[in-house]
């Protein structure tokens, strides 16, 4: 079962994937730094300065007692951060769509590459050879 196992594991698809999935990943947060470092400040700034990750809907502010501390904190929902997360996804679809796009153009370069013509039937082939045996009499 061991040795089954190994070999599962170490087939190339699985592999394939693993690297992938960390690939992934690590691409998975050079984009969310890219969105929230670089795209949200600058969108921002063209909407006159709004923070995506700052903006919320305050369902119940935060209480505050009379020594100045916090009863209960604010409950709010961060819409925000969604919105970051959905430009990091529409980042990573369209790298996704890219790279897909590349390999289907490859694949089809090697699929347009002509095909060897059929060999003739081996009755066809006899009698061209006939044939040229009586031209070089």
């Amino acid at each position: 079962m061991l040795k089954e196992f190994k070999e599962f594991a170490m087939k190339g698809n699985l592999l394939d994937i693993a690297v992938g999935f960390v690939m992934g990943a690590a691409f998975g947060k050079v984009v969310t730094a890219f969105t929230q470092g670089i795209v949200s400040p600058l969108v921002g700034l063209l909407l006159g300065g709004v923070d995506f990750s700052e903006m919320k809907a305050v369902l119940k502010p935060a209480e505050i007692g009379p020594d100045g501390a916090e009863i209960a904190s604010e409950v709010a929902i961060m819409y925000g951060n969604f919105i970051n997360t959905i430009i990091d996804f529409i980042i990573v679809a369209f790298a996704m769509f890219m790279v897909v796009k590349a390999v289907n153009k490859m694949k089809r370069k090697e699929e347009e590459a002509p095909a060897a013509p059929p060999a003739p039937p081996a009755d066809v082939v006899l009698l061209e050879e006939i044939r040229d045996l009586l031209k070089k009499k």
